[in-house]
């Protein structure tokens, strides 16, 4: 059975950079940072003093008072970016069968709500807890609602591989198409997960960065950095077969063309490099394509010592010599960890890269690391023919998801 090529026609986006695509681009263009002091609540107590915070997003705009307090704030970006992916994508439902269009998507909520809700039943008793608990708390929330939102009945499917999420989730619709489930899915992540129990937990790790000043807080790959910063949002991309897109006239914006999967079984927080080059080298061989015709890496580029230095060491186990000449750049350095949500947006920055001919800039990078040493857009966008590029997505835990995507 031959396997229909997968294409992307739209995609959204809400991020500590902007509410949408074009601020998104902007900000990643120039340069810019969407990291700053914690705001959202008292971190006097706390050694962790930013974060990335999605800023002047009103939910009403895209959703009515029930929708929006029935659910979490997880699900709110997830709706607004997936309103946004679907408008561009010309996608309307009217004119297309529910049972063929589906939808692959993960997300993170507000621990603090587990916790209001546990405090309700210990002061108050079981008749007062929220009736919406599982609905609102669990992994499903996003995937389940978004299905709602768009009167979508193919699969739907909800996908937590923690940091990975976003890129598995996009990965696992593509299968779907592939195997003729559905003709069109919408897919991605969203992430609310930034709260003092989130960073409490995190900072115990050693995992984020302990640096008071924003504009330094997140240098991946620099000799300095000293952990990721907490952030949150969602990406959500449209993807349909080749065959759907072009009959109906569709945007195409980029072809998926692989996706490749592995798991470190090693450590419950250190990677592993062997099983990152080989979620890489899956990806790539699922696509038909050859090292030597990447021209851009989206690296995972968390800003943490062993993160960098691990995704390096893959790099060049797949790459070899051409792992130097190969532009890497980490979104990150600009919006943060946004967790679930990272590897979508983190795709959503190639396909912007493919379409406009420019590779956003690593921000922070000033002092070379012996351990990585590649070329990482320091600081400066750089013009540049991207054709096909890879995206690197690692899950805290050893899930990995690799992504490869072709200009059409």
């Amino acid at each position: 059975m031959r396997v229909p090529r997968v294409v992307i026609t739209g995609v959204g986006t809400v991020n500590p950079l902007g509410l949408s695509v074009e601020q998104f681009w902007e900000g990643l263009v120039a340069g810019k940072s969407g990291i700053g002091t914690i705001s959202r609540f008292d971190a006097r107590k706390f050694y962790v003093k930013v974060d990335a915070e999605v800023k002047g997003f009103d939910p009403a705009k895209y959703l009515d008072p029930k929708v929006i307090d029935r659910n979490p704030r997880a699900v709110h970006f997830a709706i607004a970016a997936a309103s946004e992916a679907v408008e561009s994508a010309r996608l309307d439902m009217t004119h297309e069968c529910p049972e063929r269009v589906g939808v692959s998507a993960g997300c993170m909520t507000e621990s603090d709500y587990i916790i209001k809700q546990h405090e309700l039943l210990r002061r108050r008793g079981p008749r007062r807890v929220d009736p919406l608990f599982i609905a609102k708390s669990g992994p499903s929330a996003a995937s389940m609602q978004l299905g709602m939102f768009l009167g979508a009945k193919g699969p739907n499917s909800s996908v937590n591989s923690l940091c990975a999420t976003g890129a598995d989730a996009i990965g696992i619709a593509m299968n779907f198409i592939c195997l003729g489930y559905a003709d069109v899915m919408i897919a991605g992540g969203a992430d609310s997960s930034l709260s003092p129990v989130g960073i409490a937990g995190i900072d115990i790790l050693g995992a984020l960065s302990r640096e008071p000043d924003p504009s330094k807080a997140c240098r991946p790959f620099d000799l300095n950095r000293d952990g990721f910063i907490y952030g949150e949002g969602a990406g959500i991309v449209v993807l349909e077969s080749y065959k759907h897109a072009k009959r109906r006239g569709a945007p195409i914006l980029a072809e998926l063309a692989g996706a490749g999967w592995s798991f470190d079984a090693y450590d419950q927080t250190a990677p592993s490099a062997e099983a990152q080059a080989h979620a890489m080298n899956t990806a790539l061989r699922n696509a038909g394509v050859r090292t030597q015709k990447v021209d851009y890496v989206n690296a995972h580029g968390t800003s943490t010592k062993l993160n960098d230095a691990t995704e390096t060491k893959a790099l060049k186990m797949v790459f070899g010599e051409r792992a130097y000449k190969i532009p890497v750049s980490s979104t990150k350095s600009m919006i943060g960890h946004t967790v679930t949500a990272a590897g979508a947006i983190e795709t959503i920055a190639c396909i912007l890269a493919m379409n406009k001919g420019i590779i956003h800039p690593t921000i922070n990078y000033q002092t070379p690391d012996p351990e990585c040493d590649l070329d990482y857009v320091p600081n400066v966008a750089r013009s540049a023919k991207v054709n096909v590029c890879l995206t690197n997505s690692f899950g805290l835990g050893g899930e990995n998801c690799c992504l490869v995507l072709k200009r059409i």
